[in-house]
């Protein structure tokens, strides 16, 4: 327990620096070692006493000040059981709504366009407006300097700012947006050229490109010009996004338009169904995944990286924490080009570096990455994939439990993203429920031979319609390198096993979330079953205890017992069918209602099977 005199040492500190102070100074003034100040700090946190606040490096202040600032904790520490966590979408502190105003405001002007071109036309401006943004910023910060050059590209370059030329600037479009008839120079040719705001739009995409070939080159849409895309609509969603930042300085303006960037690739893979989720993972599972994992240090990966939801979450993590960005490298695959674009542009507009790379072949046959080890591994590969096998693939150093079946890829992706665990690295990864408990093709024998390695660390059972490309429930699977290290309790011969099956409540008639309890809690209780003692002990948390009906910690030997099935119901006394008033038999009846459905949308026989058998599995 955290002695009363180290409290009552911190608050007579704290109150000599005025009731409020930056972590830094007041740590240096108490003259304590960083991990002292966290555990006391959080230990008056916990009980009220101090508030945190804002600042580069988190700040605290009497909770007589009485700000109403969100609690953090440290990410050394385990977090409070049934904490709240700061919502994602809230908005750092301000505009509650606006990305949703947003929106509604662009999609009224979407017409008749498909939600899958739209995407790319909104994206794309979003994108040009962040980027002058940025510019802007910096531009002014350096006409302020006695001997700086505002319109040196090489001024930019240094604060880590993409130089935007004059033509491609933002104020140069919005002034010419409702033009029928505009005169450019195409950066191209060097010509003076006639077209419309369409054209000005790809030729400021072009010369964005140029100027800042190393990081943007074929990232940028370039089709505004074409025919069937209304200008008339181009010209008001150009005037909607230029009031972005009509209620603060530019910083803040970047903010909102790194939200609204976020916010509106949630929105369009909602639109598109199936086919959205392809490039977007939804917000509450990739911040489950984050929050149990806590990247703070060290390389992130992911194998698939869509449209870069995992990165951006744990970026938003670190900072919540009082991190550094800086203390993470940033590393993620993609076979989709249009999707490897989408990443690449919402990493830039979070003002996130990262290593993104793109090649048609994918991570199996051509692995970018093939010699490097990462600390953190984080994906939601696609579901049951049938068509990823070739035979240059036999015998591939990354099967070192098993030849994965031809017919189908999850535990190809498992062994891929063990394959590049650091020494002491963990990963979390999305997967059908059918490879918890499939016996199928082999794949029993390799998840019992990952088992009998030690490498799985925690399994959570997902509730049904998290996802917009499936209805049907899906896992976690949490994977260790090594889980005797790593400064955490030794985990070795254990398996933590949460039934999150009850969870969640419906957004929508489809569509289910996670609130930050939900989250919370499965965070909390991974924290307290894998952490030491003292830690936790030290800040006045409860000790991990198994939970009827919720989480269990199981042994091999328990694990042996159920012949290496994985799926939590089994072990922590829950009923394997989700008690939601409806039927194992209505549920296999609507499934072959929606066979049609799935054919109408050209989906496979094999993908239909491949649902049914994720939904025997839930009910085994």
């Amino acid at each position: 327990m955290v002695d009363q005199v180290d409290k009552d040492r911190f608050l007579e500190a704290l109150t000599q620096l005025g009731g409020s102070a930056g972590n830094v100074r007041l740590r240096e003034t108490l003259q304590w070692e960083e991990e002292v100040y966290v555990i006391i700090k959080d230990a008056l946190v916990k009980s009220g006493t101090i508030l945190t606040g804002r600042g580069r490096g988190g700040s605290v202040l009497l909770a007589s000040a009485g700000t109403g600032e969100v609690q953090e904790r440290p990410a050394s520490a385990p977090k409070p059981a049934k904490a709240k966590i700061a919502k994602a979408s809230s908005n750092n502190g301000g505009d509650l709504g606006f990305e949703a105003d947003l929106f509604k405001a662009a999609d009224k002007l979407r017409g008749n366009l498909e939600p899958s071109e739209y995407k790319h036309v909104a994206l794309g401006l979003i994108f040009l407006k962040y980027i002058s943004e940025a510019f802007e910023a910096q531009h002014a910060r350096l006409e302020a300097e006695d001997y700086a050059d505002p319109e040196d590209p090489e001024e930019y370059l240094a604060a880590n700012v993409f130089w935007v030329p004059a033509e491609a600037r933002w104020a140069h479009l919005q002034a010419n947006a409702k033009r029928p008839e505009i005169s450019f120079v195409d950066v191209t040719t060097g010509r003076e050229k006639k077209g419309d705001i369409g054209g000005l739009i790809d030729n400021a995409m072009e010369a964005i490109e140029q100027a800042n070939i190393k990081v943007l080159k074929d990232v940028l849409p370039k089709n505004y010009s074409r025919p069937q895309l209304d200008k008339t609509m181009l010209g008001e969603l150009i005037d909607l996004f230029s009031n972005v930042d009509m209620r603060g300085d530019h910083g803040q303006a970047r903010d909102r338009l790194g939200r609204a960037y976020e916010y509106f690739i949630s929105q369009f893979a909602g639109a598109e169904g199936r086919r959205g989720g392809e490039f977007y993972t939804p917000r509450s599972v990739v911040q489950t995944i984050v929050e149990m994992l806590e990247p703070t240090q060290g390389r992130v990966y992911d194998p698939c990286c869509g449209s870069g939801g995992m990165f951006v979450q744990s970026e938003r993590f670190i900072e919540s924490h009082q991190g550094r960005r800086s203390d993470i490298a940033i590393y993620g695959q993609e076979r989709n080009h249009t999707t490897w674009r989408l990443c690449r542009m919402n990493l830039a507009v979070r003002g996130i570096d990262a290593d993104i790379r793109w090649n048609n072949e994918g991570s199996f046959l051509r692995d970018e990455f093939a010699q490097t080890k990462f600390d953190f591994i984080m994906a939601n590969p696609p579901f049951n994939i049938s068509d990823w096998w070739q035979p240059q693939l036999e015998g591939d150093a990354r099967w070192t439990h098993g030849t994965p079946p031809q017919g189908n890829a999850n535990f190809a992706w498992l062994q891929h993203i063990i394959h590049h665990l650091a020494p002491r690295g963990t990963a979390g990864v999305v997967l059908a429920n059918g490879s918890m408990s499939s016996q199928q093709s082999g794949e029993g024998e390799i998840r019992k031979a990952l088992i009998e390695a030690d490498h799985v660390d925690c399994m959570v059972a997902l509730p049904g319609q998290l996802f917009y490309s499936t209805q049907i429930p899906a896992c976690l699977w949490f994977l260790a390198r090594d889980k005797s290290a790593n400064g955490l309790r030794d985990r070795r011969g254990e398996i933590l096993f949460i039934d999150a099956r009850k969870l969640g409540h419906l957004v929508d008639r489809t569509r289910r979330e996670f609130s930050d309890e939900d989250i919370a809690r499965i965070a909390d209780t991974y924290h307290r079953w894998r952490g030491k003692p003292d830690v936790i002990a030290a800040v006045g948390l409860e000790p991990y205890a198994d939970e009827p009906g919720f989480c269990r910690s199981a042994t091999l030997d328990d694990v042996r017992g159920h012949g290496h099935v994985l799926t939590p119901g089994r072990y922590v006394g829950a009923a394997d069918v989700q008690d939601d008033g409806v039927s194992f038999e209505e549920r296999f009846g609507g499934l072959k209602a929606k066979l049609a459905e799935q054919f109408a949308e050209n989906v496979s026989r094999q993908e239909f099977l491949s649902n049914l058998l994720g939904l025997v599995s839930a009910n085994d």
